[in-house]
């Protein structure tokens, strides 16, 4: 079942003006860089469809979005359904942005923190419904009235573990390099038809998710450029611009958010 919680339509309180009529979903945008990303759009004037799996979360996004001004709309979301139940939330959101979505960024994923002999198949099952399954079929459904407008933006949320091997994440890493991938795939395939798909992936980020996790983010981030961990912000304004006009020549990149750690990271 599909619910939804909606805010006013109100005046947004920063924006380019060719930004202020367009829509988009941004998957698992409840909490950490979701969240951001949804509330820097919506201080830019873009009308956001806010998901994910806890409605108070939701609510709470939505009514931070509307003290600041903007506008949103939540949305449910169980984005490991079967990919029938997907091409309906796809529809929903289409329908409750308006009728029509310019963007959608593919930001939800599960990260299951464990080693390959101990990961369970539940967890393995959830990991790529959710972080490959997802948004090739949300893509797949959404993509399409776009080409036929001849315009609209993707972006994938990556990771910068997509490039380096890891004892303890070797699912997570191998659905984003998959994701990242598709993006690049999507990018040949839209792209003619005036739909760009681009990829942030993001460096070890301070999020909701990692809070407890303080010493091992800070020693990971300690000898990188940046010598500190990113922030959800930092990650969502790399989308924005992605999503905006003045990245109208960028198709099929994927810019590394990292404070340097994929560039400099010791062999």
């Amino acid at each position: 079942m599909i619910t939804m919680t909606t805010s006013p339509t109100l005046s947004p309180t920063t924006t380019a003006a060719a930004e202020q009529s367009r829509t988009v979903l941004v998957t698992g945008s409840t909490s950490g860089i979701g969240a951001a990303t949804a509330r820097t759009l919506a201080g830019r004037g873009w009308r956001v469809v806010v998901t994910g799996r806890d409605a108070d979360r939701g609510a709470a996004v939505v009514a931070k979005i509307e003290q600041l001004g903007g506008r949103a709309v939540f949305m449910v979301s169980d984005l490991a359904g079967p990919p029938d139940a997907l091409r309906a939330f796809a529809h929903a959101a289409s329908a409750a942005a308006g009728g029509h979505l310019d963007a959608v960024v593919h930001n939800a994923a599960l990260c299951p923190a464990v080693d390959t002999v101990t990961l369970t198949d539940a967890d393995l099952e959830a990991t790529l419904a959710v972080n490959v399954r997802a948004p090739h079929v949300l893509t797949a459904a959404l993509a399409p009235a776009m080409t036929e407008r001849g315009h609209g933006s993707i972006v994938v949320i990556g990771s910068w573990m997509a490039h380096v091997g890891h004892p303890f994440v070797g699912l997570y890493s191998a659905t984003k390099a998959a994701e990242i991938q598709l993006a690049r795939s999507w990018a040949a395939e839209f792209g003619p038809r005036g739909v760009r798909v681009n990829t942030v992936s993001p460096g070890a980020t301070r999020t909701p998710v990692n809070a407890s996790d303080g010493d091992i983010i800070t020693r990971m981030t300690s000898g990188t450029p940046a010598g500190r961990p990113g922030t959800p912000t930092e990650i969502a304004g790399a989308v924005a611009w992605l999503l905006s006009d003045d990245a109208h020549y960028v198709h099929g990149a994927e810019i590394p958010v990292d404070g340097g750690i994929t560039a400099t990271r010791p062999v």
